[in-house]
């Protein structure tokens, strides 16, 4: 069986989309599921299936639609996807704080036009790369003011996508283990 990490966009932040973690659990795991585990309150979540990566993603959004009754966006990755995405670390050198430091996982590739918008809003020290699926942005001055994050975090990118800070990612990779 193939462990992944299957990551929910915008549950519980705030009022809305909540989903409490042990229910989510639990409907993974009758959903068939194996070895289901949360981490914090936000969506993130590893298990183990012999489903390929899509599949997972649609089984995710499939239990979470009829359990909860929400339309969450869910971005999968398997255990050697989300490796290399730590490996590749291309920020690492000036990324001091993992909680400013932001990876986003995009359910496909960026447009060139839409990866030069993203570049043109790097304001004070903010640095962007855009490697495959995935986009890793350093917020020095954090992301409450970040034109950067607020374009990330919102739906104008053209692919679903979810953020998760680099202490997360460190702590996913390693529940993968």
């Amino acid at each position: 069986m193939a462990r992944y990490v299957a990551l929910l966009r915008g549950v519980n932040i705030g009022s809305r989309n909540r989903v409490a973690m042990p229910d989510l659990r639990a409907a993974l795991e009758e959903a068939g599921f194996k070895d289901v585990q949360t981490d914090l309150q936000s969506g993130n979540v590893v298990l183990e299936s012999r489903a390929k990566p899509e599949a997972v993603r649609r089984e995710v959004e499939r239990v979470v639609a009829e359990r909860f009754g929400l339309e969450i966006a869910v971005a999968v990755r398997s255990r050697a996807e989300l490796a290399k995405v730590v490996e590749r670390n291309p920020l690492g050198k000036v990324a001091k704080d993992p909680k400013r430091y932001q990876v986003t996982f995009l359910s496909a590739k960026l447009g060139a036009e839409v990866v030069r918008r993203l570049e043109s809003l790097s304001v004070r020290g903010e640095q962007l790369v855009v490697d495959g699926r995935e986009v890793y942005a350093w917020h020095p001055a954090g992301v409450a003011r970040s034109r950067l994050w607020t374009e990330l975090a919102g739906k104008r990118l053209g692919v679903s996508a979810t953020s998760r800070n680099w202490t997360t990612v460190e702590a996913l990779l390693a529940m993968t283990a």
